[in-house]
This record gives structure tokens, sequence and C-alpha cells, in this order.
């Protein structure tokens, strides 16, 4: 009989609960607010199959090809450009996923200490975890991460801070100006390195840009960004803008784990690019979503009853919701998904402190009827 010893780490593996939840909501009947996918019908399908015409016609040799670590140069130029950063300092990643498992592999050592928000992204922890981080909080409340609590003793000896600024996944949240200045500031002053994750920032109804934590302070952050929700997730294709002793790193992290991202996915993203669409493709994007937000947070309103709480994103794709402390949103779960509803716990997306009473509604991809008809199915149940 062959025997099979796992490594220590792999051993530790579990699965995604959120992964696990969408197997519940695979059939027809369900209203599902569970997944955090971008809604199909905003996929720039024409300006996808037109670029592949031209790619195939005009490079079809070097689209098939290896290519280097750091990715396709007219790619990361433009990445650059567009966030006034050196073309030397973007690495081009397969999805914003493999730039978590890089930043694990590069900074993080059994018992090394991560700060995250509270709570966070789950895909993150799951990345971090694997390298067996050992976690500490940062408060937040209705405005996001509260950078006044980041202190002396809790930054010791941390590898790095982990957050999302903008329309976070899972509270829909957005860090002030006010707070990212004081935030950039305070990591500077405690020597800490900030890692942020921006895959929602382009979802803006409110059209309000805020700058970018690493447009604050280049030298000091480590920013990721990602095609997936902005064009199409299927294309697996983000990126990372780091100072350069660590984009070094991150390429000899990546060149032992995939070589380099497709050379296909690259080129075919950067012929939709340089045509200019994105701008005009975007507009309609944040237009949907904005409606559907809108039909959501009425719904919420006029179907919740007293005592549950949630958030009002002004961009994204996630509201957060704070149910009454005696409810427990696992066995909730359970209640609603007999009832043809489903939602993701609020649970998983803590590193440390779990809250039991809340949970994530997911709110792009459920058509407005459908939305007002779960809402008001949720309510009844939370009533």
């Amino acid at each position: 009989m062959t025997i099979i010893k796992f490594s220590r780490r792999a051993e530790g593996l579990t699965s995604s609960a959120i992964r696990e939840i969408l197997k519940l909501t695979e059939r027809e009947e369900i209203i599902s607010f569970a997944g955090g996918l971008p809604a199909a019908q905003t996929f720039p399908v024409q300006a996808l199959q037109s670029a592949c015409e031209r790619l195939f016609a005009d490079a079809p040799a070097a689209a098939l090809q290896y290519a280097p670590t750091e990715g396709f140069q007219p790619l990361r130029q433009w990445i650059a450009d567009r966030h006034g950063a050196d073309v030397g300092n973007v690495l081009i990643t397969t999805g914003s996923q493999q730039a978590l498992d890089l930043l694990a592999k590069v900074f993080i050592d059994p018992g090394s200490k991560v700060l995250v928000e509270a709570p966070t992204y789950l895909g993150a922890l799951q990345a971090f975890s694997l390298s067996e981080a050992s976690y500490a909080e940062v408060p937040t409340d209705d405005h996001g991460l509260q950078p006044e609590l980041l202190t002396e003793a809790l930054a010791a000896d941390a590898r790095f801070l982990y957050t999302i600024p903008n329309f976070q996944n899972p509270t829909g949240r957005r860090l002030t100006l006010k707070r990212r200045l004081t935030l950039v500031a305070r990591a500077r002053e405690l020597g800490l390195l900030l890692v942020e994750d921006n895959p929602y920032g382009e979802l803006c109804y409110s059209n309000s840009p805020l700058p970018s934590l690493q447009s604050l302070n280049p030298s000091g952050v480590v920013y990721m960004g990602s095609f997936s929700k902005i064009m199409a997730p299927g294309l697996r294709l983000g990126y990372v803008i780091a100072p350069a002793e660590i984009h070094g790193k991150l390429v000899q992290a990546k060149q032992a784990s995939d070589l380099h991202t497709p050379s296909f996915t690259q080129r075919l993203v950067y012929e939709v690019l340089k045509t200019g669409m994105l701008e005009g493709h975007l507009a309609a994007v944040c237009d949907l979503y904005g409606k559907h937000c809108s039909v959501m947070l009425d719904a919420l309103s006029r179907h919740m009853p007293p005592g549950v709480r949630w958030t009002r994103p002004e961009g994204g794709m996630f509201i957060w919701v704070e149910l009454p402390e005696h409810i427990d949103a696992m066995a909730l779960l359970e209640e609603a998904v007999a009832n043809n509803v489903a939602f993701v716990p609020g649970a998983p997306f803590y590193a440390r402190n779990p809250r039991t009473n809340t949970m994530r509604l997911a709110f792009v991809t459920v058509i407005p009827d459908k939305i007002e008809e779960g809402i008001a199915r949720l309510g009844s149940l939370i009533a």
C-alpha cells in the first residue's frame, strides 16, 4: 500500500467557505446573493473577439510563445502610465490571487505577524494561512479601517498590513481621504509596509475617485490590481506595482510558480485596451451595478426588521449586513437555502474574532425583480 505523507502546510488546508456555499446555490430556483461574481452581461465579448482576430492575424507566434516573467512590456507600460508608476515596478500575475500567494511566499515565515482588517477578504486569509501567518486585526468601523488605532505595539514585527481601501470585500466600505492620509503617514512613521488590494476601485458609482495609497507613498506600498472585475475574470489577469527590491523578489517567486502569466491573455487584453474602449465600458458597468445596488438598498430599507444594519456602498459589488447579536448567520443560511435564497455568512471573513451575526450580500448578478423577492424572503426569515 502506498504511504502518503502530506506536508504540514497541506495538512492544514481547508476548503473556502464561500466555494462550499456556492455549491448549494447552483439550483436555478435559488436567488443567490452569495457569489462575488461580476455580471456576465458586462463582459466585452465583441471587443475581445475582434482583438483575438487581430492577434492571430498580426502576431500569432508571439502570442503563443513563452514570454518574460515580468509580463508583456506594452501592457506593463499601460498599467504604469495609468497609475503614475515606473514600468520597472510592474509585474503581471495570473489573477490577483496569485499576487497574494507570491506576497505570502516572499514575506511570511511560519508564525510571522500579518495585520489585516476585521473583516477582510477571505482569499487573502487563505493565501497567507498557507504560509502559516499569525494574524493581528486592525479595528474597523462604518468608514473602514481606523488608522488611529494602528499602535506601535500592534505593528511591532508585522511583515505588512493588508488592506482593501476601495469598496472592500466583504463590507463595501471605502476609506476616506482623511484616513488614507493618516494611514500612510502612520505606516511611514512605524516603518510598516502596506499591501493595497484594489480590485473594485474602478467600480465607483459616485464618480468621485480617491487617491491610492500607492500614489501617496510609492516606496512604502505594494499595490495590487486586476482585470477580473473590469473586464472578465476568466482572463485570469492581475498585476502588482511594488518598490524595486520587492519587485525583484516577487519576480523570482513567480519564476518558480508558473514562469509567466499566459502570453496570449496578456496580448489579448492589451489589444483591447489600446483601442481606448475601457472608459466607456467602465461607465456602462458602473451604471448597471449602481442601479442594482440602489434596488437592494431600497429593498433592505423596506423589508428588514428593526435591529438590522447595513452598509451603503458607493461602488463595488457588496453590501455588509449586521444582524441582531442573537442571530447566527450560518444557521440562518440553512433556513434561507430551504427558502431558495442564499448569502455568505460573515464569520469566515474574520482572521481572529469572528462575528457570527454578519453576512455579505452580492447584488450585481441578480436582476432587480429577484433582488426584491430575495431580500423580502430574507427579511421575513430574520423577523
